[in-house]
């Protein structure tokens, strides 16, 4: 069977080429009237535009490029899958094509430099978590928007779709206070992540406003990264420490679960004897013994923001900076509280923005 052409919708639409061409990208003004009976034809025909016919009629790719750091993707840590996933279902939805790349830790401008951005084959950029602010000035220069993730770059502003960081410290560190602690440590890597570091002022802000001391030994900031076997090194030397703290609070639920299996390995009860919150609500969290207290974040909705943001940007010739932080949701599950059981469902306490 021959595939449709924008000719055949046009003659079958009783219009011109240009006007469903308007239509199928949703680029400029047309009737309701006319838009509808566009539509109509494209579904009962079966159309698709091709990349080359849109290219050629909107003077774009209609892709959009998607960049993370490789070491972001993790089955342990599943935080930017499903916000690439958010941003997938966005896309598809704005009639746009996610083009996915990683780049190194460390980066080099002579390999991580994405093919699609060589090649000019994209409309605009997502950057997700933290990348070399070297990489970011790279990207600029190829003129194109660029919005970030869970990421800020203090000497420059972009567009920003932000986690409500402080906020959800505050609502784990006031739980953890309304279940009896006091001595509350704070586990984190990688505190340079901006959202990590406002995790912890938060942390910081909470205690104080209680007119609780901070404590310098209780803070636990040494390890590179925050995966889980860098939680189980800090709460390590947490548990050296004399007095010990009685609950703490992880800055990812991959070091919080670090520091479970690590309290776990010492013979101790989980909350009886040390309380545990995370950052996140990764699967994990809800899924091991016991389950993790949590701070949930929407991490789908970034991706569907950032993609929402980012072709209002390449559609508009939008120049305006938005910086968006999202809420997040305190679960409260065993690991904190004595209260819950593993068959009641989780408890919920929203922060707002």
């Amino acid at each position: 069977m021959k595939r449709p052409t924008i000719k055949d919708v046009a003659r079958e639409a009783g219009c011109s080429v240009s006007t469903v061409s308007i239509v199928v990208n949703d680029r400029g003004y047309v009737s309701k009237e006319t838009r509808e009976r566009v539509m109509k034809v494209v579904k009962e025909l079966g159309y698709h535009a091709t990349r080359s016919a849109r290219g050629l009629a909107s003077k774009t790719s209609g892709n959009i490029g998607f960049i993370l750091r490789d070491d972001h993707f993790s089955q342990a840590e599943p935080f930017y899958t499903r916000v690439f996933l958010g941003a997938e279902f966005a896309a598809r939805d704005r009639n746009f094509y996610v083009l996915l790349a990683t780049v190194g830790r460390q980066f080099s401008e002579r390999k991580d430099l994405p093919r699609f951005l060589l090649e000019r084959n994209v409309d605009g950029i997502i950057i997700a978590g933290k990348v070399s602010p070297r990489f970011i000035d790279q990207v600029e220069r190829f003129g194109i928007p660029i919005v970030l993730i869970d990421f800020e770059v203090r000497r420059k502003r972009y567009a920003s779709i932000l986690i409500d960081n402080k906020a959800g410290a505050h609502l784990a560190v006031d739980h953890l206070l309304a279940c009896g602690h006091k001595s509350i440590a704070f586990v984190g890597g990688d505190i340079l992540h901006p959202s990590l570091a406002e995790r912890l002022e938060g942390y910081r802000e909470k205690l104080q406003e209680h007119h609780i001391t901070v404590q310098d030994r209780w803070i636990d900031i040494q390890e590179p990264d925050s995966r889980i076997a860098n939680g189980a090194h800090a709460m390590a030397r947490l548990l050296q420490q004399h007095p010990r703290p009685s609950a703490v609070f992880a800055a990812n639920d991959a070091m919080a679960i670090g520091c479970i299996q690590q309290i776990l390995q010492n013979g101790l009860n989980i909350p009886g004897d040390i309380a545990v919150a995370g950052f996140d609500d990764i699967e994990m969290s809800s899924l091991m013994q016991p389950r993790l207290t949590t701070l949930r974040v929407f991490k789908e909705e970034l991706g569907r923001q950032a993609v929402e943001t980012l072709v209002d940007m390449i559609k508009n010739g939008d120049t305006m900076l938005v910086t968006k932080h999202l809420p997040v949701e305190l679960k409260v599950r065993e690991s904190s509280c004595a209260k819950v059981s593993a068959d009641e469902h989780d408890v919920s306490q929203h922060s707002t923005t």
